[in-house]
């Protein structure tokens, strides 16, 4: 998110979490349209999350106070170390981005006490969504054993494939769907309309 009204149009949603990249080589970096004072300011039900790649831990921190960010979502290669020192202050999402040949239980096995949640999404070239369609099928099967975000060029379409995943068992520690770029007219820009209509769809589910 990049703009104060949209997170508060959001949340009138019942939408549960707001994101806030933190990462200056993204094209929806938030510190180009607010300042940490006016994410801080933002109230209401919402939780926000701050995204940060390879970002010193220190500095993380020092944004989660200077943000009133509740949670941490890591989309780099932070080890599990780094993730750890983090959540011994905050909650920490850790996002893997899997491809079709991927051993998720092998890759995330190591994170498993130092995190808090994990997220799902596409393999891609350097960091971030890709926007591409992630392949739920390649949970399938696994036991995860930790509450997990679904990412990965999820659109409006979608909401009838979301409730044919939701009938798996991996779908038991299913704990949040994550939207972005399939729902905005231009980066950190959303189509709240289209959002409202998906959030419809899926609370129907």
């Amino acid at each position: 998110m990049t703009k104060p009204e949209q997170v508060m149009q959001l949340d009138e949603l019942g939408v549960e979490f707001a994101g806030f990249i933190f990462y200056p080589k993204s094209p929806r970096y938030v510190f180009k349209t607010m300042p940490a004072t006016e994410i801080k300011k933002i109230r209401g039900s919402i939780n926000k999350v701050g995204v940060f790649v390879n970002a010193d831990p220190d500095e993380i921190l020092k944004t989660v106070d200077a943000c009133g960010l509740y949670l941490v979502q890591l989309h780099g290669d932070e080890n599990p170390r780094t993730c750890e020192r983090i959540s011994n202050y905050v909650s920490v999402i850790k996002a893997f981005r899997i491809s079709e040949d991927d051993n998720i239980a092998w890759k995330i096995r190591e994170y498993y006490d130092p995190v808090d949640m994990y997220m799902f999404d596409t393999e891609g070239a350097g960091y971030g969504g890709t926007g591409k369609k992630f392949n739920w099928q390649l949970l399938k099967g696994q036991n995860i054993r930790k509450p997990f975000f679904l990412s990965g060029g999820i659109s409006p379409g979608d909401a009838d494939n979301l409730r044919q995943f939701k009938q798996d068992p991996v779908a038991k520690d299913l704990f949040a769907i994550d939207i972005n770029s399939k729902f905005e007219i231009m980066p950190g820009l959303k189509d709240m309309n289209m959002i409202k209509d998906f959030v419809t769809q899926v609370k129907n589910t």
